[in-house]
């Protein structure tokens, strides 16, 4: 008996060595209320995001917990989109102690202040973050990262709230304003986003929304306009109110990017789906109240070496307009679903193989063909929403980052569609008519080059001769102030470039970047944000699309950290 009890004794002890220590007092103290501290080792549970727990390596360098608890926030709302929560890396490098350490502190602060030609911001010598902010970051990377907590049913019931039911919401607009041409603009640092009235360029209403909105989209109907911020919030905003407002939210995770509402005939608005960056994972909510429906896990497999990845988060999402089915990018698996929502119970998820790093894209002008990029593969994937199969991986110039992308119609490659990208100065274009121009379907028929890498967005319209490329990554300042313009009918004249932030009169406060043009209903007009620092006065540029020159400015206090605009019409239509 005693020989059993030394025997038990021992496996404890081992045990104990590795799972990082036993004690009775551990199994009476434990940072997950409820689960004994042996437990929470024998389970793994995570730790929560920026909670002050101090994931230390023994080689790190000196960090306090409050310069801890705060760079943790700092990454959070700068970093992790990049370089993933867990700092595995996507479009930007792994971050992990492996690679950081050998770098050195000095080497780290030089590369988070100045940037990269490569798409990496210049957070220091564009004001967004203090020296000691950087110093603090510089170190906290060497060290290892934080595990955020799991988000389920329960986490997301209780952040849902349904502020104006369905049945006490109006029957329709009550507002003077042409709710098609309104403009929802993402105030990056405030967590608001301002909606514009597009014809008197006035703000009609300022809504609280969460942290970095990173993108808005109406309903099918165009009722509602739901936004998503990079922690994961919700609004859904009732445009037939007087003064637009919340009548519903919830929380989805811990961070996100993405929102979609159903688009199929008989379909409309029956559903949303946001997918978020944590956990990994997608949600199908109701489309009138955001009651949270399904959850669907996209943890699993890569493309390519058939690894476990434990992060894949969700990029994009778009509608498709050939069946009921949301088309799903996995960033990290290089996976593209879809997502047939006929019966969400009994849901079907067709799965399609593309390439690593899934992220942004949009429509063909035919609405058709899906255009994704594959940032750090890339590559451009391209998915037959009707025959709901991959048709081709296209080969592209370093990280592309198209936004939506850009159609143009052009004499000699009829259709094509437009990426832009983060590493180069190149500006891709893709044949997309495979019946009357074959010979240049899903291939590259020419490049252009801007005025240099950093780019995020390209845009054009329908009615519009102009092609618009923004850089405001892009280290120098001229060029992230600026904007360049092509014509579309005579490509090989290269590009115009208009001092957008100097027009803004804000050019001297801050980095004033320049960033994501813009359309209004009629497509005479581009809007352009002018993103300066959180106390710098930032403002939109209106330009007038056939003279290219200067039609408005418009300045607010409330205009703080303007990123992203998204026209009603434009966005519910998929025109771009």
């Amino acid at each position: 008996m005693k020989h059993q009890q030394k025997l038990t004794a021992s496996i404890l002890a081992l045990t104990a060595m590795f799972a990082g220590g036993y004690s009775m007092a551990a199994e009476e103290k434990s940072d997950h209320p409820g689960t004994a501290g042996a437990e929470v080792r024998y389970m793994g549970a995570p730790t929560a995001l920026g909670d002050g727990n101090m994931s230390l390596h023994p080689n790190g360098p000196k960090i306090t917990p409050e310069e801890w608890a705060a760079t943790t926030k700092t990454y959070f709302e700068r970093c992790a989109g990049c370089h993933g929560v867990l700092r595995k890396g996507a479009t930007g490098k792994p971050l992990t102690p492996d690679v950081t350490q050998p770098k050195g502190t000095d080497y780290l602060k030089a590369m988070i202040a100045f940037g990269t030609p490569g798409g990496m911001p210049n957070w220091g010598t564009s004001g967004d973050l203090t020296d000691a902010q950087i110093d603090a970051m510089a170190r906290y990377l060497q060290h290892n990262p934080s595990v955020p907590p799991e988000f389920g049913m329960k986490e997301m019931k209780e952040s849902w709230k349904l502020v104006v039911a369905p049945k006490d919401r109006p029957k329709k607009p009550q507002g003077t304003f042409d709710l098609e041409n309104v403009f929802s603009v993402t105030l990056r640092d405030s967590g608001q986003v301002a909606l514009i009235d597009g014809d008197t360029k006035k703000i009609i209403s300022v809504v609280d929304t969460g942290y970095a909105v990173h993108i808005s989209r109406p309903s099918s109907s165009g009722r509602y306009m739901f936004v998503i911020g990079r922690d994961a919030r919700i609004n859904m905003i009732d445009m037939y109110m007087k003064v637009p407002k919340t009548v519903a939210e919830i929380k989805i995770g811990s961070e996100a990017r993405s929102v979609e509402t159903s688009k199929y005939k008989g379909f409309e608005d029956k559903y949303a789906i946001a997918g978020s960056y944590w956990p990994p994972q997608f949600t199908i909510m109701d489309g009138e109240t955001l009651e949270p429906l399904k959850i669907v896990s996209t943890r699993g497999y890569t493309v390519d070496t058939q690894e476990y990845h434990p992060e894949p988060r969700v990029a994009a999402i778009v509608a498709s307009h050939e069946h009921p089915e949301f088309i799903v990018n996995v960033k990290e698996t290089g996976k593209i679903l879809l997502v047939n929502y006929e019966n969400i119970n009994a849901l079907q998820i067709t799965e399609l193989e593309a390439a690593r790093f899934l992220h942004d894209g949009g429509w063909d002008a035919s609405k058709r063909y899906f255009m994704t990029a594959a940032n750090k593969s890339n590559k451009i994937a391209v998915v037959d929403s009707k025959e709901r199969k991959m048709v081709a991986l296209v080969d592209v110039t370093k990280i592309p980052h198209p936004g939506r992308g850009a159609n143009l119609n052009t004499k000699a490659y009829g259709p094509v569609w437009v990426t832009s990208a983060l590493g180069s100065d190149e500006i891709t274009l893709i044949g997309t008519d495979p019946v009357n121009h074959k010979e240049h379907a899903w291939k590259v028929p020419k490049i252009l080059k801007g005025q240099g890498g950093g780019s995020l967005f390209v845009k054009t319209h329908p009615k519009s001769k102009n092609l618009w490329v923004d850089a405001p990554l892009n280290p120098d300042t001229k060029i992230s102030q600026s904007i360049a313009v092509f014509n579309v009918d005579d490509l090989d004249a290269g590009y115009e470039v208009l001092p957008i932030a100097e027009w803004a009169g804000v050019a001297d406060q801050g980095p004033a970047r320049v960033v994501q043009p813009e359309y209004n209903k009629a497509g005479d007009e581009v809007w352009f944000s002018v993103w300066n620092g959180s106390d710098a006065e930032s403002a939109i540029v209106v330009v007038d699309d056939k003279t290219r020159k200067l039609k408005a400015v418009i300045k607010d206090k409330r205009l703080i950290t303007p990123t992203g605009k998204f026209n009603a019409t434009n966005t519910k239509e998929d025109i771009y």
